[in-house]
């Protein structure tokens, strides 16, 4: 699956100025569409759709692309890496100061003091030695860093997140440090067609915000308000499952 901007480029011979305003167009539509099919699930569950927040996830997509996503109506977006999120936020924010920044994806150690300069939220905390380091670097510089922690849900030895079973333990520790706040729970499903296997991870996901929003009631540092599930393969599921935080890229930003 190509992005849309490559396509609109090659068609108008690497003009993009002159073909500009067809990719701007698409960028727009798809967003729309990603909106209306989010209303139309929350119809059918009985939810709101203010109650969904759309992350644009912006992996290799280009500033100027980004920002017709941002006109659009998107007002979260995401990298997968510290560098890239490096080289877009800052530059995304000096004319979209309204925008709140994530990253998604795996996050080492040595990265956390660049990561809590730039993001609004970190979704991939799964351990309490990285959430230790963050905590470190934030004490330098007295920072809040509000984060989620990810759950490997999905049972997969290949993906991230912390061990399902250690979860009231995981919490409990994070809870401690200082400059740290848990905003909510993030998981991946699997690469999957079966979609009772992606309902399970989800819902999983969900049982464990439930238990931590009981245990945890009234800490001043744990809110279980964003449970971060979805992507655009399977975002549907997801709020069908409580997701109130989906993760888009392909949707988006690729052609198709």
């Amino acid at each position: 699956m190509l992005p849309c901007w490559i396509k609109l480029q090659n068609n108008q011979n690497g003009n993009l100025r002159k073909g500009a305003w067809v990719w701007e167009i698409m960028i727009q539509d798809k967003v729309r569409k990603v909106f209306s099919d989010i209303e139309e699930i929350c119809r059918k569950i009985n939810r709101h759709p203010k109650g969904i927040t759309v992350v644009g996830v912006t992996k290799e997509v280009p500033l100027e692309v980004i920002r017709e996503a941002i006109n659009a109506g998107i007002r979260d977006i995401a990298e997968n890496r510290v560098q890239e999120a490096e080289n877009k936020f800052p530059l995304l924010l000096a004319k979209n100061p309204q925008i709140k920044t994530h990253l998604i994806g795996h996050l080492q150690a040595n990265k956390a003091k660049d990561a809590i300069k730039i993001c609004s939220l970190i979704q991939s905390v799964d351990s309490f030695k990285l959430a230790q380091e963050i905590e470190k670097q934030a004490m330098k510089t007295s920072l809040a860093v509000e984060i989620l922690v990810q759950f490997n849900t999905a049972r997969e030895e290949q993906k991230f997140g912390a061990d399902p079973s250690g979860a009231h333990a995981l919490i409990e520790s994070i809870s401690r440090l200082s400059f740290i706040s848990i905003k909510g729970l993030m998981c991946m499903a699997p690469y999957t067609e079966d979609q009772g296997i992606i309902r399970k991870t989800f819902s999983d996901l969900r049982g464990i915000r439930d238990d931590i929003k009981t245990r945890f009631a009234g800490h001043p540092r744990v809110d279980m308000g964003i449970l971060s599930m979805g992507m655009s393969s399977d975002y549907k599921i997801a709020i069908e499952e409580g997701s109130t935080m989906v993760r888009i890229g392909s949707a988006i930003f690729k052609e198709g």
